[in-house]
């Protein structure tokens, strides 16, 4: 593929920046940080989203969530609690019936294996648990993602959903619009990799900020720092993006 070409199919991605060899990265300064965080509340706010503490839920929801947006994913998790009672019906369910129950949510066949695989894992805990994952509550956030990481196709985004959302643990979930915005204002290191982007989304989220920090640059990617076309001129932090002279 021509250079020309790599560029445009990269555009978009997150990864449209020129990447920074990590031995030369400058991480950003909590003063730096902070006045992101001011900026993005001014516009959209402090999220109020208490914990709901139903950890599979999240988990499917997520899993739900994988290419294709809110709308579907909704109607397609909607028709899943409709159609089983509970995840133990889900979990024994012929897979033809679960395809068929979350086809609005979009690659449907490899969801529901997907969600299926998770289900049988998390009920073969040796513990003897069964379909229970209240014992996230209290394990050490290390622990807690090591656990939900090891279950088929779950990785860091999806474990950081399940901490944050189901027990407002701290953990952060980067997903391509927050690894977008935070390459773009250099607040992440532009080329890291997702197990990068997530660490160090972890360490520069003021505490106890984690899901507002994440909520505001997903909603800023969404609403203004567009994956091919950035509202620039109408960008709050226009004057702190080192990347706005790239979409002039």
């Amino acid at each position: 593929m021509p250079a020309t070409s790599r560029r445009a199919a990269a555009r978009g991605t997150g990864r449209d920046l020129a990447t920074i060899p990590k031995g030369d990265w400058v991480r950003p300064t909590r003063r730096r940080v902070d006045a992101i965080r001011d900026k993005l509340r001014e516009v959209y706010g402090i999220p109020i989203m208490p914990p709901h503490e139903q950890p599979l839920d999240e988990l499917v929801l997520t899993v739900l969530s994988q290419s294709t947006n809110d709308r579907n994913r909704d109607v397609a998790y909607e028709r899943l609690r409709e159609r089983f009672e509970g995840w133990q019906a889900v979990m024994e369910a012929p897979n033809a019936e679960v395809e068929e129950a979350i086809r609005p949510g979009g690659i449907s066949k490899v969801k529901s294996k997907r969600i299926q695989q998770i289900l049988r894992a998390i009920d073969d805990s040796p513990e003897g648990r069964g379909l229970d994952l209240s014992f996230l509550r209290e394990a050490p956030v290390p622990e807690g993602q090591r656990y939900l990481c090891s279950l088929p196709g779950v990785g860091r985004k999806t474990a950081a959903c399940v901490l944050l959302f189901a027990y407002g643990l701290r953990d952060v979930p980067v997903d391509t619009h927050v690894s977008r915005v935070g390459m773009r204002l250099h607040l992440l290191r532009p080329g890291a990799p997702f197990e990068e982007l997530h660490d160090e989304m972890l360490d520069l989220s003021p505490r106890g900020q984690e899901l507002e920090f994440h909520v505001n640059l997903l909603r800023h990617g969404r609403r203004t720092c567009h994956a091919r076309r950035p509202d620039c001129p109408s960008c709050v932090l226009r004057r702190v993006c080192p990347s706005r002279r790239s979409y002039a």
